[in-house]
């Protein structure tokens, strides 16, 4: 079959962001299907821009469609990238032939749109996939607050799950949400990770000495640097942490809030903190081997309890020990993997004990790591997510 993915973020292996449709279009190109997929030339991490309209990786045809440049600007600017993509990426995609499966994935919501309008016009099946709760999401950090825009974005919502012939969420708290708001068929095919991108040998010491923390105790938080992601309590953390000279907190990543970070962190002297860019995916290995604790985050909002960030599986998959200052859902996935230490999301002081704990108990803190890299293998391996997404194409 000829699957053609809508998705301005798409990211393979030698750029930053999420891999995991790269990961799964390669399993199915693998297994016989044709995999062509529309995105954007824009990093939404980095803002670095592709200089190819079209090219193959690993047997994926990737297909470059204009998109205005919003990086780390308004919202306003944002909707403008999103829609610049709905339109672009359209009128591509009407061009390409023999399509049987239209794949959209949210968010953003509005390229679902794209992909269940080309799917009517090639007569093909429409998968929705939901990664986030949109406009849910949006609205509870408050970057969409008007009335007109939340009331759009709703009726925007429920239509895409009623015109779905198959929905597939990435966390199991989604479920009900979508099967409320109309959808037909719905199948969880959760976020996960591929051992083989990371080596239980490397111990990360390249990256160690090029940052000048090669006899520290390093804390990693690798990932997005948004509004979402409540990273000034790492940073009211390592202000805690300052009487502990061998204990280093990292940040790896892009976003909005990094300069603003960047400033907070000169101005109170933190020393203890070192801010990286954003790392291509098949990079991000050696950055997790170099640390012995890594850290997910997200701002006390209820909503974030229903999420399954992608960044928990990596650092399981690296094999260490986790602090997660995020509840519900993940939290049910950590503690049952026995990988790592729940605080509670907000409190930098219970943040910066769990770190000291761990750094006063490093066999401890090297069994968590071994629990999460087994529990992954077990239960959230990409390999075995994708076979499970290969029998949903197939039968759709």
């Amino acid at each position: 079959m000829h699957i053609l993915l809508i998705h301005q973020a798409f990211a393979s292996l030698d750029e930053a962001g999420g891999t995991r449709h790269y990961e799964l279009s390669k399993f199915l190109v693998a297994n016989g299907h044709q995999v062509t997929v529309i995105a954007s030339p824009v990093s939404y991490l980095t803002g670095a821009a592709s200089l190819k309209k079209a090219e193959t990786v690993d047997g994926i045809r990737i297909l470059r469609a204009y998109t205005y440049v919003a990086l780390h600007r308004s919202f306003v600017h944002r909707v403008f990238s999103f829609i610049s993509f709905m339109v672009s990426s359209f009128l591509i995609g009407y061009r390409v032939k023999d399509v049987d499966i239209v794949w959209g994935t949210s968010p953003p919501i509005f390229q679902g749109f794209t992909a269940w309008l080309l799917a009517r016009v090639k007569k093909a099946k429409f998968l929705f996939e939901v990664r986030d709760l949109w406009p849910d999401f949006a609205i509870a950090v408050g970057v969409l607050k008007n009335p007109i825009l939340i009331k759009m974005s709703f009726w925007l919502e429920k239509f895409l799950y009623q015109h779905a012939d198959q929905m597939m969420v990435n966390s199991p708290a989604y479920v009900k949400h979508v099967l409320s708001r109309g959808c037909k068929k719905v199948e969880l095919i959760p976020n996960g990770a591929d051992l083989s991108m990371f080596s239980e040998q490397d111990d990360g010491g390249f990256f160690r000495q090029k940052l000048g923390i090669d006899e520290k105790f390093v804390a990693v938080y690798a990932g997005a640097h948004g509004i979402s992601n409540d990273l000034q309590v790492v940073l009211e953390s390592a202000a805690k942490l300052k009487d502990h000279p061998q204990i280093q907190i990292v940040f790896v990543g892009d976003g909005k809030e990094k300069n603003n970070l960047q400033q907070i962190a000169a101005i109170q002297n933190l020393s203890n903190v070192t801010f990286v860019p954003s790392v291509p995916k098949n990079e991000m290995a050696m950055i997790l081997a170099a640390s012995q604790v890594c850290i997910a985050i997200l701002k006390p909002l209820d909503e974030y309890k229903t999420t399954y960030p992608n960044k928990v599986f990596d650092y399981m998959a690296s094999g260490k020990p986790i602090i997660l200052a995020i509840d519900g859902v993940i939290r049910d996935v950590v503690e049952d993997a026995h990988c790592g230490i729940f605080v509670e999301p907000g409190n930098a002081t219970a943040l910066a004990n769990a770190v000291i704990s761990l750094y006063q108990q490093p066999q401890q803190a090297a069994e968590l790591g071994r629990n999460g890299r087994n529990y992954l293998r077990e239960h959230f391996d990409r390999q075995i997510l994708a076979e499970k997404l290969l029998k949903l194409i197939e039968i759709i």
